[in-house]
């Protein structure tokens, strides 16, 4: 097994715990920063740079696609070019300026992902104007709480979301002025906007109010706010992160030379698909290095029924994914195979056995079983289109099995990352061919260091001889600036100059850290037990039977209960094996005997995991509804929202714990 040494090294010794503070463990950098952190060349001083130098070089390269739909039927990818996207940031910019917004003040960015979005982006970034951009999952009063809170007086939005901004004006009115649609505005819009006192532009009249001008385009600084990202966050309102222009540049190198030890750079023969939420720093910061390098950006239709298909129509070369849409295309391929039959199936085990255990082994992904590859593994990478030759996994930890699937399978290599919107993405990631890494978030990015804080009141310790685990801390070039208008939140989370991301991690022994908790997610038990409720909830997700759990305790009580989402075809497998009517979803949902079916299989995946008594479910409620953003259940990028989740279900908890300790009399 490699050592930390080849992966790590470190650049300061740990401190012992104060009356003040706890211990600290050592800070650790990546081996590919040992000479110092990955920092911006002095010429470099805003993102806009890399853009405008990519016009300049690949000037006819596609740069933007989409797909158009005519009369019901959906077409191919048409693109523009980096001149044509480049010349239309020109003029919006220009006209972004008409309208009063200076260099320094805000203009929001409201939509799905698609050309003009990214146009608009680059148009405030030619003019040093800050982005800010607005999720179209957020719902009006988080949208009208971020244009107030960062006073926004221009906003672009898809045009479908027009009525929606509308809707919330009045609320607004004293800031926003200016509301340009993606496309095309309809009179009455036009008359309702006249009466909120906002003036409504279609996005060809909004183009054509500026001008073509390079010459006048203010100069920027690398202290510059490049963007303020509001995080939707798991309670109260959302925070605007601080995102500078050095800060975004040099997220962007960093991805190169990451990509370049585990892969290569990426350059114009390369495609990247965009359907990750733009408006969260995954998917932005990825899409500025791909347009930094003359490749091409496809956006997807927006409907999720349809995105493989515009997978399949597209073939990016390389593919970022978040653990829940992965999760599905290995359930894909996974139910093709058992339905190809019993001989099939047990050559696919042996070869997928054969070809893992070699990569255990230390075989890299083509050595492994080149055979096989061609064989039977190749045919599997059409999933992605064809041509992936990286893949890219973030937002939340992958299932071992389904990361040591994409490890095997594909013939593309897989790289696993940790970050936050405060780190500007990713700050960690896996090295492709370090199969060693499996499980983990790999080591620190060449911009940032890291080390563990311990945290005595979980029994963490950043010291620890056996493991050292403790609260992930991260300082370096690419972390934010601080919470806009929020200096209060800003020092509780900044420390000492470290950020302290409130995630639980433990290093292993080739230097990558695995995230094993989350430290605000812990209550006590009646009893004086401390429950880190994430860590069981990744645990008991490890129930083939379930689709979502969401656990819940207090200090009142001295056990769990949960509400637990089946999995579908789980439920109704039980149901025809066990005679059980009426056999429709919903209505499995409340059998009695469904429930402890599963609270017996949960609990059974708990001892197999080895959880504590007072861990183990002592009752659940199947709830045949997905968590969803809708009922603001989960945040956008799926975490759960614990307040919201005992608001929206605290009836049926009572009634688990009453009926619980009636059973247990």
């Amino acid at each position: 097994m490699a050592s930390a040494a080849d992966h790590v090294l470190v650049v300061e010794d740990g401190r012992p715990a104060t009356a003040d503070n706890p211990s600290a463990g050592p800070v650790y950098r990546c081996k590919y920063a040992k000479d110092g952190l990955l920092d911006l060349p002095a010429d470099i001083n805003s993102p806009w740079q890399f853009f405008s130098e990519a016009v300049k070089k690949y000037p006819n390269e596609q740069m933007l696609g989409r797909r158009l739909t005519t009369d019901s039927k959906v077409g191919p990818y048409t693109w523009i070019t980096y001149k044509e996207a480049h010349d239309a940031a020109i003029r919006i910019g220009s006209a972004i300026r008409s309208r009063g917004v200076d260099p320094g003040h805000c203009c929001g960015i409201y939509g799905s992902n698609c050309p003009e979005w990214i146009i608009a982006m680059e148009a405030c970034m030619s003019q040093g104007v800050t982005y800010v951009p607005l999720y179209d999952t957020l719902g009006v009063n988080a949208v009208e709480f971020i244009i107030n809170h960062a006073e926004v007086s221009l906003v672009f939005v898809q045009e479908k979301t027009v009525s929606s901004i509308l809707s919330c004006q009045k609320g607004c009115s004293s800031n926003l002025k200016t509301i340009v649609s993606f496309g095309e505005v309809s009179s009455t819009q036009k008359e309702e906007a006249k009466n909120q006192c906002v003036s409504l532009f279609s996005w060809n009249e909004f183009s054509l109010m500026g001008n073509s001008d390079e010459t006048k385009l203010p100069p920027k600084r690398k202290t510059d706010i490049c963007t303020i990202m509001y995080t939707s966050g798991t309670t109260g309102e959302p925070k605007g992160v601080i995102l500078n222009n050095a800060a975004m540049s040099v997220q962007v190198l960093s991805i190169d030379k990451m990509l370049e030890v585990t892969d290569r750079s990426c350059d114009t023969s390369d495609v990247f698909f965009s359907y990750l939420p733009l408006a969260h720093v995954y998917d932005q910061v990825m899409e500025i290095y791909f347009l930094s390098r003359g490749s091409s950006v496809g956006y997807w239709r927006g409907d999720i029924r349809y995105l493989m298909d515009d997978v399949q129509a597209l073939k990016p070369t390389v593919f970022c994914g978040v653990p829940r849409v992965y999760d599905k295309v290995y359930a894909g391929v996974m139910q093709k195979i058992s339905a190809s039959g019993l001989i099939r199936k047990k050559i696919f085990d042996f070869a997928y056995n054969y070809k893992l255990g070699n990569m255990k082994k230390g075989f890299s992904q083509e050595e492994a079983s080149p055979r096989l590859d061609r064989l039977m593994f190749d045919k599997i990478k059409e999933a992605f289109g064809g041509r992936a030759h990286m893949l890219l996994s973030g937002a939340a930890p992958l299932p071992r099995h389904v990361e040591e699937f994409l490890r095997v399978i594909p013939a593309s290599y897989l790289s696993q990352g940790y970050g936050l919107t405060e780190s500007c993405g990713g700050s960690f990631t896996t090295l492709a061919g370090v199969f060693s890494m499996v499980g983990t978030v790999g080591v620190p990015m060449p911009t940032v260091e890291a080390r563990l804080v311990s945290v005595p009141e979980m029994g963490y310790d950043a010291f620890s001889a056996d493991v050292p685990r403790g609260e992930i801390c991260l300082r370096g070039n690419s972390m934010f600036s601080g919470y806009h208008k929020r200096q209060d939140l800003t020092d509780q989370v900044l420390i000492d100059g470290w950020f302290h991301t409130g995630d639980i991690g433990e290093w292993q022994e080739d230097g990558s850290m695995k995230i094993i908790d989350r430290k605000k997610n812990i209550f006590k038990l009646s009893q004086g037990e401390y429950v880190a409720v994430e860590n069981l909830e990744n645990t008991y997700s490890r129930c083939p039977l379930i689709a979502q759990i969401w656990i819940y305790g207090n200090s009142f009580e001295s056990f769990l209960v949960g509400v637990v989402v089946p999995d579908r075809k789980a439920i109704e497998d039980w149901a025809k094996l066990n005679n059980q009517f009426p056999n429709d979803f919903e209505s499995l949902c409340q059998n009695l005997k469904a429930q402890k079916y599963f609270l017996d299989e949960l609990n059974s995946t708990a001892k197999q995991y080895q959880l504590k008594g007072f861990e183990m479910l002592k009752a659940i409620h199947l709830e045949p509804n997905p968590f969803d953003i809708e009922r603001d259940l989960i945040t956008p990028t799926f975490k759960l929202k614990r307040p919201q989740l005992l608001q929206h279900y605290k009836g049926i908890v009572d009634q688990l714990y009453s009926e619980a300790k009636r059973s247990m009399a």
